[in-house]
């Protein structure tokens, strides 16, 4: 049983612009990279990196400089979801909110080392020295906790956050599961080795939030 204190949603214009915004941002970093991989490709290995930001600089430089914007705003949109909530469902929510807050911070970090891939795809000279420095970078175990956190934030803080709408009933049902529609979706992209499936999941997850963005804006408190 929900016992949970149940009070108004109070209204904020900032938070609800960060809850239409941040997810596209994502989305479309998604659909840059599965563009970009359409014929092959991927950034498994620092080689494989480098030569993708070689053969598409311009789908690398928009996605990078995407995911980079995405992130930073997720963070106020999680912080908008939270606010919506208004305390229902408490632990849920605020526990996949900071999971997720945390999550695109470190997603930040990951996706800003794309600026320094394309420089060195760009320059040229020594590949696989570039490639071996960021091969070492990937597995340099005083960051790998970036990572984890990242996903742990993007995939559990999500579900946890898109849990949380579901039972609060601040947003209709079909924005819920569109957000909660973004784990599985992500999951089954990576076993199924493409990237359509994080772009569709993108896409719903930018449509949930943008539900949650709506009712924030006409909250009454």
């Amino acid at each position: 049983m929900d016992t949970s204190v149940r009070v108004a949603a109070s209204r904020s214009v900032p938070l609800a612009l960060a809850l239409f915004t941040a997810p596209w941002g994502l989305a479309a970093a998604n659909a840059a990279y599965a563009w970009a991989t359409r014929a092959g490709g991927g950034d498994e290995t620092g080689a494989q990196t480098l030569a993708l930001a070689a053969a598409h600089p311009g789908l690398y430089r928009l996605g990078s400089v995407a995911a980079m914007l995405g992130s930073l705003l997720m963070v106020p949109a999680a912080l908008g979801a939270h606010r919506l909530l208004a305390g229902r469902s408490p632990r849920l929510g605020t526990t996949g909110a900071v999971l997720m807050a945390g999550g695109y911070v470190c997603y930040f970090a990951i996706a800003f080392t794309g600026v320094i891939e394309l420089a060195m795809a760009e320059r040229g000279g020594p590949v696989p020295d570039y490639a071996a420095v960021l091969d070492r970078g990937q597995d340099d175990l005083t960051g790998l906790w970036v990572f984890l956190l990242f996903v742990l934030g993007n995939l559990v803080g999500t579900l946890l956050l898109g849990a949380a709408l579901l039972r609060s009933h601040r947003v209709p049902a079909w924005a819920a599961v569109a957000v909660l529609a973004w784990p599985p979706l992500h999951v089954a992209g990576l076993v199924a080795g493409s990237e359509w499936f994080e772009v569709a999941g993108g896409v719903l997850q930018a449509v949930g939030l943008g539900a949650a963005g709506i009712r924030l804006l006409n909250a009454t408190g």
